[in-house]
């Protein structure tokens, strides 16, 4: 994440330089990214209990795309109100922030899968039951039979 916060200070610093600016800030950016997705992904994946590991990426996945989604209004709105740069400054800021705080908190340490995950009611893998034609025993037929 700080390669990523470093895509976007040189994009600030090489600003008299346009071209200079878009493939330098876009390289740092793409091998920051390349780099960052994939550990998110296996550290998400690595602290949950296997049997919840879909629902956890999903989690992940969903706040992650809601985040590009406010970050651009975001970065749109400080682009109005005052300039570019404030926007790619505010980027770089948080970027940078984000890469701290999960140096400091994400660990290595995997979770502890001494008990297995409360269980569904219900067998596991089998659906619920459902309207009078499934209890009965019969398919869709069941259904329009005369009692």
């Amino acid at each position: 994440m700080l390669l990523q916060a470093a895509g976007f200070v040189l994009a600030l610093v090489l600003l008299a330089h346009p071209l200079l600016a878009g493939i330098s800030s876009t390289v740092a950016l793409g091998i920051g990214t390349a780099m960052v997705y994939p550990a998110l992904i296996a550290s998400v994946s690595d602290h949950v209990h296997p049997a919840w590991r879909a629902n956890a990426l999903g989690a992940y996945r969903f706040w992650r795309d809601i985040g590009y989604a406010v970050g651009a209004l975001i970065a749109g709105v400080l682009a109005d109100t005052l300039n570019l740069n404030a926007a790619v400054s505010a980027a770089a800021a948080l970027t940078a922030a984000s890469g701290l705080l999960a140096a400091q908190w994400v660990s290595d340490r995997h979770g502890p899968w001494t008990e297995p995950p409360p269980r569904r009611r219900g067998c596991p893998g089998r659906l619920p039951p459902r309207g009078r034609a499934h209890r009965d025993g019969g398919g869709p037929s069941a259904r329009s039979r005369s009692p």
